[in-house]
């Protein structure tokens, strides 16, 4: 290859690289946009692009099948206007072909996880390729342990795991290098039913937890319950014991109350691929760091780290803070920041070898649940989050305290128990940690409504009180309850309803709503409690409201309406914002 010709090889802008598909109305990748297309879609590392006389040359592959029997993700070639020369004249470039804004998203990476993830939508990528990507990918069983996978149409709730197993090149010198892998970093990645918002909550791997019994899928096809253990570390809820990612995710349920959709476990290989796959991350320092534990030494100030250097900043712990797994949980916090920033930015979207760099890392670096296995289902996952915008995106820790048991040395911690369940309860009623104004739909409109209006007088309330899932003595709690501090005279306890409900619902006539709203503000309950429907008789004959009490039922008293103002915590920061360690 001359001189020439490599510059004109190397000087193809990555805007060239991106043209409409007149088929679908979708950009797609064309790594040669002069030539035909392989259906593999770029050559290997080493592999000439461009011939003697300096023209571009496409990479060895198979010839492109005929239309009729062409894989079905194969690319179709650009069509050219009836009349149009079959290439630009000579001294004349080609004319450059721009992906539009709102179709780069679709093309987005998307990053967050323990030590790293990255899931990628590839636009066009080629049957082969896609085959390719596809057999990188490592996947394990979620046990049941799981709601089933993510839906589009509702929250999602995904559990990123980053392990301390040291497998890999290059990974032997990092403290315990015979570890089974043990849940080291651990977020629970909220993402709101409409998109608007999100909140990366990190649990501490030194909490103290119940890790629940584990019925985890065996190789040969069988179950085996690995029994559970009360009073541990979060971390060993992977790892210890032969744990799956499975019993993680049953501990976070046990923990918190929130089921997640989904799992994604990388090791330290993921930290030095995938930064080193963008071109390294930007972080900031607001002091010096030399740590011969972690192996990082930076000077205070801004750094762009990718690598090695990267792996050493997300592990470094004593020289930060007060030198404990809390300050690591801010530096991973701000390092997942900032590859999310890298990744959302126009020198990724527009530069599709990093992008497939990035997909080839990516792919490599994930142990994912079965119900995500493939670049598709990846993708899809990948687009709802890309509709986040990073300043929305917030992340805190889980509040607690130093667990009085280690007495002087400070080891492990316990959960804040007035801070905790209010941080849990607001994830679980979908309440934004940041600033944002959240969509309302017409239907979430309609069931607000129903509040409103005018109230009758407690003693006016008629209504009739079945357990449809609640502890048991639940209904005969509630009726003292209501008739001996709150004036609910006519009331009645039926037992049980012959039905399990996980929410507690209150039925009503037309003309009992204003019974029913009192009962309701008396209560606690949340408009979606409210049911229009039919009344029943109750033992005089009269007619009554039916209130059953749901397994989310907490006791005579304690109110079921879901907040609508994320609590305050201690350590929150958003995704769009640098912010220095010390």
């Amino acid at each position: 290859m001359d001189a020439q010709g490599r510059g004109r090889a190397d000087n193809i802008d990555p805007a060239d690289q991106w043209v409409l598909n007149p088929n679908t109305g979708e950009y797609e990748l064309r790594l040669t946009p002069s030539a035909p297309q392989s259906a593999v879609p770029r050559p290997r590392r080493g592999t000439p692009t461009a011939g003697a006389s300096g023209g571009a040359r496409t990479a060895p592959g198979p010839r492109r099948p005929a239309p009729d029997t062409a894989p079905p993700d194969t690319v179709p070639g650009p069509r050219r206007r009836r009349g149009a020369p079959e290439e630009p004249p000579p001294g004349r470039r080609r004319g450059r072909t721009k992906p539009r804004k709102g179709k780069a998203k679709k093309a987005l990476l998307w990053t967050g996880g323990g030590m790293a993830f990255v899931l990628v939508a590839v636009s066009a990528a080629g049957y082969l390729y896609i085959k390719h990507l596809n057999d990188n990918i490592t996947s394990v069983s979620d046990d049941g342990a799981s709601t089933g996978g993510f839906q589009k149409d509702k929250a999602i709730n995904i559990l990123l795991i980053g392990t301390d197993k040291r497998t890999g090149k290059g990974n032997t010198g990092y403290g315990d290098t015979g570890s089974v892998g043990h849940a080291d970093t651990n977020i629970l990645l909220h993402v709101s039913k409409d998109r608007s918002n999100a909140t990366a909550l990190s649990i501490p791997r030194d909490l103290i937890v119940d890790v629940p019994d584990c019925p985890t899928k065996q190789a040969d096809g069988t179950t085996k319950v690995i029994p559970g253990t009360k009073g541990v570390r979060f971390n060993t809820s992977l790892g210890q014991d032969d744990r799956t990612p499975s019993c993680t995710m049953r501990t976070v349920t046990e923990l918190t109350g929130i089921t997640p959709d989904d799992f994604m476990v990388a090791d330290f290989n993921a930290v030095k691929t995938l930064t080193s796959a963008v071109g390294g991350v930007e972080v900031c320092l607001g002091k010096d760091i030399d740590d011969p534990d972690s192996h990082l030494k930076l000077s205070k100030g801004t750094h762009n780290i990718e690598g090695e250097t990267a792996l050493a900043f997300v592990r470094t712990r004593h020289a930060v803070g007060f030198g404990g797994d809390l300050s690591r949980i801010q530096l991973q916090q701000q390092f997942l920041s900032a590859l999310m920033r890298k990744l959302k930015s126009n020198s990724t979207l527009t530069d599709p070898t990093k992008m497939l760099d990035v997909a080839e890392a990516a792919t490599k670096a994930l142990t994912v649940d079965s119900k995500i296995d493939s670049i598709g289902k990846l993708k899809d996952l990948g687009l709802e989050l890309g509709k986040l915008n990073p300043k929305n995106l917030t992340f805190t820790t889980v509040p607690v305290l130093d667990n009085p048991a280690d007495g002087a040395v400070k080891k492990t911690v316990v959960l804040n128990p007035g801070k905790a369940p209010q941080v849990f309860e607001a994830i679980r009623a979908d309440v934004s940690f940041t600033a944002v104004k959240q969509k309302q739909n017409q239907d979430k409109a309609a069931v607000n409504a129903r509040l409103k209006g005018s109230r009758s007088a407690a003693s006016d309330i008629r209504v009739d009180i079945y357990n449809g899932g609640a502890p048991g003595g639940s209904a005969q709690e509630t009726l003292n309850w209501l008739q001996n501090t709150k004036g609910v005279t006519k009331s009645s306890q039926l037992g049980n309803a012959g039905v399990t409900l996980g929410k507690t619902t209150l039925e009503y006539a037309p003309d009992q709503a204003d019974q029913a709203r009192k009962l309701a503000d008396l209560m606690g309950l949340p408009a979606s409690a409210l049911k229009p429907g039919k009344s029943e008789k109750n033992a005089q004959g009269l007619p009554a409201i039916v209130l059953t009490l749901g397994k989310d039922f907490k006791g005579a008293g304690v109110p079921l309406t879901a907040p609508t103002k994320a609590p305050e915590v201690d350590s929150k920061s958003t995704a769009d914002k640098v912010q220095c360690a010390k």
